[in-house]
């Protein structure tokens, strides 16, 4: 485990204040339902994994979904879009970022972005079929779905959705990390000094 200094800490600060202001720069695409929305929150949080290791993507992705919660609130009262977004941001970043320590060239990076994209919807199609939808449901009073509904609801916008967006994400991140590579190697080697 990479240690965890100052620089460490400021930048943590630093790119969880960048993935909440991307997080509020969030819009719907078209053939989804408008609740699902695309932001570029979790790229801050994989470059903090990248160069300081995990446990600094993790808590990137805890701070600015903390600051969204405590500066918008949620409709439902209680965090459960937050929390669906911690989900599928940590679903995403720390396969990423194992896999690129395994391989270490772009090409790797590409392919570790596509099985980040692949696991986290994966992921997230099951976790919003057991747990998510059903707390919606719960703690906005709405009617239960069924089964087949929630099935309906995940195979057809879900899954899909998560697919596009992180495709989306790994596309805007690949050209950052072609220009930031040398960069980000630099600033891991230091770190891990």
């Amino acid at each position: 485990m990479k240690k965890m200094n100052v620089k460490a800490f400021v930048s943590i600060g630093m790119l969880s204040s960048i993935a909440y202001i991307l997080m509020l720069l969030n819009f719907p695409l078209p053939p989804f339902p408008n609740y699902l929305m695309i932001d570029f929150s979790d790229i801050p949080a994989l470059i903090g994994a990248l160069i300081f290791g995990p446990v600094a993507g993790i808590l990137v992705e805890l701070f600015k979904n903390l600051l969204d919660y405590f500066m918008t609130g949620s409709a439902t009262g209680v965090p459960v879009g937050h929390i669906a977004n911690f989900a599928a941001g940590i679903l995403f970043i720390l396969p990423t970022y194992y896999l690129h320590k395994k391989l270490k060239t772009r090409k790797g990076m590409s392919l570790s972005l596509v099985i980040g994209t692949l696991l986290m919807a994966i992921s997230m199609s099951v976790l919003n079929y057991f747990i998510i939808l059903p707390a919606y449901t719960f703690f906005l009073h709405a009617p239960a779905m069924s089964a087949h509904e929630a099935r309906k609801l995940v195979v057809a916008a879900i899954l899909p959705f998560n697919l596009v967006k992180g495709l989306l994400m790994s596309a805007i991140f690949m050209l950052l990390f072609v220009k930031m590579q040398t960069w980000i190697e630099k600033q891991t080697a230091i770190n891990e000094i």
